[in-house]
């Protein structure tokens, strides 16, 4: 009877992720690659937390928040190259990020804040011995066409940071944020060299942070999302990223 429980119970936990990240932001977190069938392939050790809220291989699109839109993001390849590097033995992605969501609609109390932590804290309840390891953030998109938004970005950025971090009960888990892709097209979003140095300078504020850069990565020809190729590579240097804070 007890082996039989060991088994039981080493299968559950093969089954569950033990380290998880919550992935919010706007349409670049979420992913809009095209989709291949390699993509559509699990990887081992890695795990998303589905629109029914279920522990599911982790196949891309890994996001939902527009099902006529979602595609290839920056999540499996950042969760494969955790393990890759020892850095975590499995891990649970907790997608929450919406297409098109200006930063004003991630405040807390806001739909997408409120869903988000909600989601959260149903991914630690459905992996029993789970741990939130990380927050990772790419939004700016959507505030890149007004200036008063854009210069005052990083400040309310770090509001919302600070009230998810208490919601969560996370105050030493590391915040991963990206620069928006340097080809997005100025004329209709003039105020995108900014947000970037917002979004370059969040260190400076939020205590455990981190910043990534897009450089050299390519659009997927509408001037504004990754394509697949940079998205994976976008995933490989959050990951870098965050391991700087492993201790």
């Amino acid at each position: 009877m007890l082996s039989l429980l060991i088994i039981l119970f080493a299968s559950l936990a093969a089954a569950q992720p033990s380290d998880l990240f919550l992935l919010i932001g706007q349409s670049n977190m979420a992913g809009r690659g095209v989709v291949s069938d390699e993509d559509r392939q699990p990887i081992p050790g890695v795990f998303a937390f589905s629109k029914d809220r279920q522990w599911v291989p982790a196949v891309d699109p890994v996001h939902f928040d527009r099902p006529d839109r979602t595609g290839v993001g920056l999540a499996r390849t950042f969760a494969s190259t955790l393990i890759r590097y020892g850095a975590a033995k499995s891990v649970g992605l907790v997608p929450a990020a919406f297409g098109g969501s200006a930063l004003s609609e991630w405040v807390p109390g806001s739909a997408h804040y409120t869903n988000a932590v909600d989601r959260l804290k149903a991914a630690l309840a459905a992996a029993p011995g789970a741990r939130l390891r990380g927050i990772l953030w790419h939004q700016g998109e959507a505030d890149s066409r007004d200036e008063e938004r854009a210069v005052t970005y990083r400040i309310r950025f770090a509001r919302i940071i600070s009230a998810l971090r208490k919601d969560l009960n996370a105050g030493d888990v590391p915040v991963i944020v990206g620069q928006l892709g340097e080809f997005v097209e100025v004329s209709k979003y003039p105020q995108f060299h900014t947000i970037n140095r917002e979004l370059a300078t969040i260190p400076l504020l939020v205590p455990l942070s981190g910043f990534v850069s897009s450089q050299g990565l390519k659009d997927k020809g509408d001037l504004l999302h990754f394509d697949s190729p940079s998205m994976k590579e976008f995933g490989r240097r959050y990951a870098l990223e965050w391991m700087k804070f492993l201790r």
